[in-house]
């Protein structure tokens, strides 16, 4: 009982510091705590519901019932899910059905609102470890051309699209994503050219585009072999060829991020002439996950 005593004592402690920090920001949904930072389990905090992580193998499976007393919530508002080490975060087995519970809620972030799903998946709908990197995004694409690669449940077009962005291309092999995105902008109210794309990423790629972007956000999986994909895709493997691709389409003063969770992941040697490539992961990672590299990112200038 200690490892779980432990965790719900860091519940109680952490959780007034960063519900202060980030309600003030208009924001609902955050870590609490992460094993990857030494912590006992792993909490993320969805506007008064938890998802708690059981590491695979680890015998001490968090108790729904003391995260519920540790947060003040019912136990039935805690989802304890394992953690495994996934090859594919973007589709395959990170994203299929665990359940049928449907416990779905909106949760916000910097004043917009976000469908997630608690029971359904291993992941929610929103990936929180990019929440810093999403608000750098609205802060620049006022009135600017946005292309969303590998847009899962579309995050960033929300607010690229808040920001008043002139244009999004958000483009995603899954149609349940794709329907999720648009939810996300729905709920919201956005309205405006968003275009939804059902497309292997690297395939859409691969093909001719006139159209020219000036900002680009590019957080492909580590590994897929979808049956839809016309082959594998390896990120260390794969990406040289991808960083071409985003210099292609990017305009002329154009940005682009490209962020992977690969674990000891580091750009090709030469890569395109971008303008500047800068390693920004630091400013990417937000208080809540201090102590952790949930991802890489790299901003490229052309």
């Amino acid at each position: 009982m200690t490892h779980v005593t432990d965790c719900a004592d860091l519940l109680r402690a952490r959780q007034p510091e960063l519900r202060r920090r980030f309600t003030d920001q208009g924001t609902s949904a955050w870590r609490i705590c992460d094993a990857a930072a030494g912590a006992p389990c792993t909490v993320d905090w969805y506007d008064g519901a938890a998802v708690a992580f059981q590491r695979a193998g680890d015998p001490a499976v968090p108790d729904a019932a003391d995260i519920a007393g540790a947060l003040g919530i019912d136990p039935a508002l805690v989802f304890v899910k394992e953690r495994r080490r996934q090859k594919d975060r973007q589709h395959g087995g990170q994203y299929q059905v665990v359940a049928r519970a449907g416990a779905e809620r909106t949760v916000r972030e910097s004043g917009l609102a976000f469908a997630v799903n608690l029971s359904d998946y291993l992941d929610t709908g929103l990936f929180l470890d990019h929440r810093p990197l999403r608000a750098t995004v609205r802060s620049q694409a006022r009135g600017r051309r946005v292309l969303n690669l590998f847009a899962y449940t579309g995050a960033f077009t929300v607010h690229a699209a808040a920001a008043d962005c002139a244009a999004s291309v958000t483009v995603d092999l899954s149609n349940t994503y794709l329907r999720w995105a648009q939810r996300n902008l729905d709920l919201n109210r956005l309205r405006g050219d968003h275009r939804m794309v059902k497309a292997d990423c690297m395939r859409w790629l691969a093909e001719a585009h006139r159209e020219r972007f000036d900002l680009i956000v590019c957080d492909p999986p580590t590994f897929s072999n979808s049956k839809a994909m016309a082959k594998s895709w390896e990120v260390e493997r794969d990406h040289g060829w991808l960083l071409w691709r985003l210099f292609s389409l990017l305009a002329p003063g154009g940005t682009a991020w490209f962020s992977t969770n690969k674990t000891g992941f580091a750009l090709i040697g030469t890569p395109p002439p971008f303008r500047s490539v800068a390693d920004v992961t630091d400013s990417t990672i937000d208080a809540d996950f201090a102590g952790t590299l949930p991802h890489r990112c790299w901003r490229l200038e052309r």
